[in-house]
This record gives C-alpha cells, structure tokens and sequence, in this order.
C-alpha cells in the first residue's frame, strides 16, 4: 500500500506573535467615567427641591448637606471629604442643599448613566454601596447624638469622628468652621467655642489655631463620648 506523504508545498502556520493578541480592556477609573467641577466657598451645588440629576464624588476639600428648618435655623446634616459620595436621593427631589465649605473639586455622574458607569466599572458601583451603607449609619448616630448627649459629649463625639476621618495622628485640621459645628450638632456657636475651651482647659486638647485642634487625651474623650 502506497503512503500518502503531506505535500511538502505546504507552509507552517506564522507565529503569533504577541502584539497580535488583543489585551483585556483596563476598568475605567470611576473619576474619568464623570465629569470634574471645580467649586469656590459656600458655592452651591445643589439646592434642597431640585430634580436630582447628578450624584456627586468629592475629590478635594469638603461639602456640607443642610436644611433650613420653618424658622430659619440651618441644620447640617453632615460633612463630607475627599473619597465620599453624596446627592444620593430616592425621591424626586433633594431633600438638602449642598455647598461647598471652601476650594473644592467634585466629579458629577449622571443618575440616567448610572447602570451604564456600574457595568463599566466595579469599583464606582462598590463605592456607590458602601456610600448609602455609610450615610444609613452616619443618620443613625447623628441622630442619637442630638437626642441624648450633652454639649460637651457632642463636641468629644464630633472629634474623634473627625479624627478618624481627616487625620492619621493627634492633629485634626478641621475644613469647617465652629458655627458649622453648632449647625450640625444642634447647638450654639458660643457652646461650641466654651466646650472646646473647657477641653482645652482640662488638658484634653490643645487649641493652636481656630481650626486645628490637637487630641492631648484621647481616653478622656471617648469617655465622654459613651
């Protein structure tokens, strides 16, 4: 039986070589997937009754939330810093104002692209869960703060939350100022400037400047935040 040899005709298949093979396409980052704006102090974002088309995403410097109440009085709701999201509404409209407490950047993301930006990008998805699971707790606490502290458990409390969110070491540069931190924790401005100088007095902190504040003891004042 005669053998039927491969043609020697025939060519090897060319080698692949790696610029050929396609590369998985890199996740975007959650910032270039909206749009950057830059804010100066007190500039409003968003006003309290607006359709909310955006949620937001601070990149530098700080914003406050608030309501202004039937008699005028404005209540912060919170304070939010580099890294947090905020305009996160169910309803129509938003229930607060946001504006900015000095310079500051934020990235805007369209609510109608919202499902689009999750699929293209895991961590904004991530980021926008843990930012409704944050405020949920965030509410909760400022809640049980203005119902059941004194004013100088309020001010220790303020502190060592601020602390634990601007600060790796005992110094806190706070971004806002002390009538904004009566606003939010429902007190006056002269309370808030006489509770921290009872701190300062009792050597619990230090005042070198209007807004730097330095924890000398920190035992002290988680004490007085139970």
């Amino acid at each position: 039986m005669q053998t039927v040899s491969a043609s020697s005709s025939s060519q090897p298949a060319p080698a692949l070589l790696l610029r050929d093979i396609p590369l998985p396409r890199k996740a975007p980052d959650a910032v270039a997937l909206g749009s950057t704006r830059t804010v100066a102090k007190d500039e409003e974002i968003f006003a309290e009754g607006n359709r909310p088309a955006f949620i937001y995403k601070v990149v530098s410097g700080a914003v406050r939330t608030f309501k202004l109440l039937s008699d005028g009085r404005r209540q912060i709701d919170a304070f939010h810093l580099p890294g947090d999201i905020f305009g996160i509404e169910t309803g129509e409209e938003h229930r607060f104002t946001a504006e900015a407490l000095g310079d500051a950047t934020i990235v805007l993301y369209r609510r109608s692209s919202l499902g689009a930006l999750a699929l293209d990008c895991g961590e904004l998805s991530h980021q926008i869960v843990s930012a409704m699971m944050r405020s949920l707790e965030q509410a909760q606490n400022h809640m049980l703060l203005l119902g059941r502290k004194n004013a100088l458990e309020k001010v220790a409390t303020f502190l060592l939350a601020m602390a634990k969110r601007v600060s790796k070491d005992d110094q806190v540069d706070l971004p806002m100022s002390r009538l904004d931190m009566a606003d939010h924790l429902g007190l006056t401005i002269e309370t808030i400037s006489r509770s921290l100088t009872q701190l300062e007095r009792k050597g619990i902190i230090g005042l070198p400047t209007h807004r730097l504040i330095v924890l000398r003891d920190r035992e002290a004042l988680e004490r007085l935040d139970t």
